[in-house]
Protein backbone atom coordinates (compact mmCIF):
# COMPACT_ATOMS: atom_id res chain seq x y z
CA UNK A 1 0.00 0.00 0.00
CA UNK A 2 1.70 3.64 -0.90
CA UNK A 3 1.69 6.02 1.41
CA UNK A 4 -0.59 9.36 1.81
CA UNK A 5 1.65 12.17 0.15
CA UNK A 6 1.17 15.25 2.73
CA UNK A 7 1.60 18.85 1.88
CA UNK A 8 2.14 21.50 4.90
CA UNK A 9 1.30 24.80 4.35
CA UNK A 10 3.15 27.12 6.64
CA UNK A 11 3.40 30.90 7.46
CA UNK A 12 5.89 31.07 10.94
CA UNK A 13 7.99 29.10 13.24
CA UNK A 14 6.31 25.90 12.40
CA UNK A 15 6.48 24.11 15.86
CA UNK A 16 3.34 22.48 14.48
CA UNK A 17 4.70 21.24 11.36
CA UNK A 18 7.72 19.81 13.60
CA UNK A 19 5.10 18.30 15.79
CA UNK A 20 3.97 16.17 12.59
CA UNK A 21 7.43 15.19 11.56
CA UNK A 22 8.65 13.84 14.35
CA UNK A 23 5.35 11.74 14.60
CA UNK A 24 6.47 10.14 11.03
CA UNK A 25 9.92 9.90 11.75
CA UNK A 26 8.90 7.77 15.24
CA UNK A 27 6.50 5.54 13.16
CA UNK A 28 3.25 7.08 14.83
CA UNK A 29 2.03 8.37 11.18
CA UNK A 30 2.93 5.23 9.24
CA UNK A 31 0.11 5.68 6.29
CA UNK A 32 1.63 9.21 5.74
CA UNK A 33 4.94 11.01 4.11
CA UNK A 34 5.60 14.57 3.95
CA UNK A 35 6.08 15.33 0.02
CA UNK A 36 7.00 19.27 0.85
CA UNK A 37 6.40 22.49 2.46
CA UNK A 38 4.82 25.57 0.74
CA UNK A 39 5.07 28.68 3.21
CA UNK A 40 3.62 32.23 2.37
CA UNK A 41 6.87 33.83 3.50
CA UNK A 42 10.69 33.13 2.72
CA UNK A 43 11.04 34.28 6.46
CA UNK A 44 9.49 31.40 7.91
CA UNK A 45 11.75 29.46 10.33
CA UNK A 46 9.74 26.28 9.05
CA UNK A 47 11.84 26.24 5.50
CA UNK A 48 15.24 25.80 7.74
CA UNK A 49 13.19 22.71 9.57
CA UNK A 50 12.23 21.85 6.03
CA UNK A 51 15.88 21.68 5.44
CA UNK A 52 16.95 19.83 8.40
CA UNK A 53 14.90 17.04 7.33
CA UNK A 54 15.80 16.61 4.00
CA UNK A 55 11.84 17.93 2.87
CA UNK A 56 11.04 19.71 -0.58
CA UNK A 57 10.22 23.51 0.04
CA UNK A 58 8.52 26.28 -2.06
CA UNK A 59 7.69 29.88 -1.04
CA UNK A 60 4.34 30.81 -2.62
CA UNK A 61 3.32 33.88 -1.14
CA UNK A 62 2.70 37.65 -2.29
CA UNK A 63 6.15 38.34 -2.22
CA UNK A 64 6.20 36.67 -5.52
CA UNK A 65 2.51 35.97 -6.71
CA UNK A 66 0.59 39.32 -5.40
CA UNK A 67 -2.33 37.89 -7.20
CA UNK A 68 -4.20 35.86 -5.61
CA UNK A 69 -5.79 33.83 -8.56
CA UNK A 70 -1.68 33.63 -9.95
CA UNK A 71 -1.04 32.31 -5.93
CA UNK A 72 -3.88 30.07 -6.51
CA UNK A 73 -2.70 28.74 -9.70
CA UNK A 74 0.97 28.50 -8.13
CA UNK A 75 -0.45 26.15 -5.37
CA UNK A 76 -2.60 23.68 -7.40
CA UNK A 77 0.66 23.35 -9.68
CA UNK A 78 2.84 22.45 -7.05
CA UNK A 79 0.38 20.16 -5.05
CA UNK A 80 -0.39 18.54 -8.30
CA UNK A 81 3.70 18.42 -8.99
CA UNK A 82 4.20 16.57 -5.61
CA UNK A 83 1.30 14.15 -5.93
CA UNK A 84 -0.76 16.10 -3.04
CA UNK A 85 -3.19 13.57 -1.10
CA UNK A 86 -3.79 15.69 1.32
CA UNK A 87 -3.37 19.00 2.76
CA UNK A 88 -2.09 20.21 6.09
CA UNK A 89 -2.52 23.98 7.14
CA UNK A 90 0.45 24.76 10.11
CA UNK A 91 0.19 28.01 11.23
CA UNK A 92 -0.66 29.31 7.47
CA UNK A 93 -2.07 32.37 7.62
CA UNK A 94 -3.16 33.13 4.04
CA UNK A 95 -6.82 32.57 3.04
CA UNK A 96 -7.53 29.71 0.47
CA UNK A 97 -9.21 30.20 -2.73
CA UNK A 98 -12.43 28.23 -3.40
CA UNK A 99 -10.78 26.67 -6.27
CA UNK A 100 -8.15 25.17 -3.56
CA UNK A 101 -10.80 24.07 -1.53
CA UNK A 102 -12.61 22.71 -4.12
CA UNK A 103 -9.79 20.60 -4.76
CA UNK A 104 -9.11 18.91 -2.36
CA UNK A 105 -12.66 18.97 -0.75
CA UNK A 106 -12.18 16.99 3.25
CA UNK A 107 -8.28 16.31 2.44
CA UNK A 108 -7.55 19.74 4.32
CA UNK A 109 -7.27 20.36 7.49
CA UNK A 110 -6.53 23.23 10.36
CA UNK A 111 -5.09 23.36 13.78
CA UNK A 112 -6.80 26.17 15.64
CA UNK A 113 -5.80 27.49 19.37
CA UNK A 114 -9.21 27.96 20.72
CA UNK A 115 -12.62 25.16 21.51
CA UNK A 116 -14.60 26.05 18.25
CA UNK A 117 -17.25 27.60 17.94
CA UNK A 118 -15.74 29.70 20.67
CA UNK A 119 -13.00 32.41 19.86
CA UNK A 120 -12.69 31.46 16.09
CA UNK A 121 -13.16 33.10 12.35
CA UNK A 122 -12.41 36.65 11.26
CA UNK A 123 -9.59 38.25 13.54
CA UNK A 124 -8.76 35.53 15.72
CA UNK A 125 -6.03 34.37 15.14
CA UNK A 126 -2.25 33.77 17.60
CA UNK A 127 -2.84 36.13 20.97
CA UNK A 128 -5.70 37.44 19.96
CA UNK A 129 -7.45 34.00 20.50
CA UNK A 130 -5.48 33.95 24.05
CA UNK A 131 -6.58 37.50 24.99
CA UNK A 132 -10.27 37.20 24.27
CA UNK A 133 -10.39 33.81 26.19
CA UNK A 134 -8.75 35.10 29.41
CA UNK A 135 -11.11 38.47 28.27
CA UNK A 136 -14.39 36.14 28.45
CA UNK A 137 -13.41 35.18 31.85
CA UNK A 138 -13.26 31.25 30.60
CA UNK A 139 -12.45 28.57 33.00
CA UNK A 140 -11.05 25.94 30.46
CA UNK A 141 -9.74 26.71 26.38
CA UNK A 142 -7.99 24.08 24.28
CA UNK A 143 -6.93 23.67 20.73
CA UNK A 144 -9.39 22.03 17.74
CA UNK A 145 -8.18 20.46 14.70
CA UNK A 146 -10.70 21.04 11.80
CA UNK A 147 -11.37 20.36 8.36
CA UNK A 148 -11.50 23.51 6.10
CA UNK A 149 -14.40 24.82 4.04
CA UNK A 150 -15.05 28.27 2.24
CA UNK A 151 -15.55 29.42 5.46
CA UNK A 152 -12.90 30.80 8.56
CA UNK A 153 -12.99 27.97 10.98
CA UNK A 154 -16.55 26.45 10.22
CA UNK A 155 -14.99 22.95 9.01
CA UNK A 156 -16.49 20.09 10.57
CA UNK A 157 -14.53 19.29 13.41
CA UNK A 158 -12.15 16.23 13.72
CA UNK A 159 -10.41 16.52 17.27
CA UNK A 160 -10.52 18.72 20.58
CA UNK A 161 -8.76 18.51 23.61
CA UNK A 162 -9.08 21.02 26.49
CA UNK A 163 -6.90 23.01 29.04
CA UNK A 164 -7.86 24.71 31.63
CA UNK A 165 -7.74 28.59 32.28
CA UNK A 166 -5.61 28.58 35.66
CA UNK A 167 -5.69 31.92 38.03
CA UNK A 168 -2.98 34.50 36.91
CA UNK A 169 -2.85 33.15 33.50
CA UNK A 170 -1.67 35.58 30.65
CA UNK A 171 -1.93 35.45 27.01
CA UNK A 172 1.67 33.86 26.61
CA UNK A 173 1.46 31.13 29.24
CA UNK A 174 -2.60 30.15 28.54
CA UNK A 175 -0.76 30.21 24.58
CA UNK A 176 2.16 27.68 25.53
CA UNK A 177 -0.25 25.65 27.72
CA UNK A 178 -2.85 25.79 24.49
CA UNK A 179 0.35 24.56 22.31
CA UNK A 180 1.22 21.37 23.89
CA UNK A 181 -2.35 20.34 23.50
CA UNK A 182 -1.73 21.78 19.55
CA UNK A 183 2.14 19.05 19.32
CA UNK A 184 -0.37 16.10 20.33
CA UNK A 185 -3.82 16.40 18.30
CA UNK A 186 -2.60 17.61 15.15
CA UNK A 187 -0.32 14.31 14.60
CA UNK A 188 -3.03 12.68 16.04
CA UNK A 189 -5.50 14.12 13.48
CA UNK A 190 -2.99 13.45 10.65
CA UNK A 191 -2.74 9.97 11.52
CA UNK A 192 -6.20 9.67 11.50
CA UNK A 193 -7.14 11.30 7.75
CA UNK A 194 -4.11 9.20 6.56
CA UNK A 195 -5.58 5.81 7.53
CA UNK A 196 -8.74 6.63 6.08
CA UNK A 197 -7.56 7.91 2.64
CA UNK A 198 -4.90 5.19 2.61
CA UNK A 199 -7.86 2.68 2.68
CA UNK A 200 -9.64 4.26 0.06
CA UNK A 201 -6.59 3.64 -2.70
Amino acid sequence: MRKVNISVLVSGGGTNFQAVIDAIERGDIPCGQIVQVISSTSKAYSLERAKNHGIKAKVIGKENYPDMSDRTDAILAALKEEETDMIVLAGYMSVLDARLIDAYRDRIINIHPSLIPKYCGKGFYGHHVHEAVLAGGETESGATVHFVDEGVDTGKIILQRTVPVEPGDTPDTLAARVLKVEHTILPLAVKQLTEQLASEF
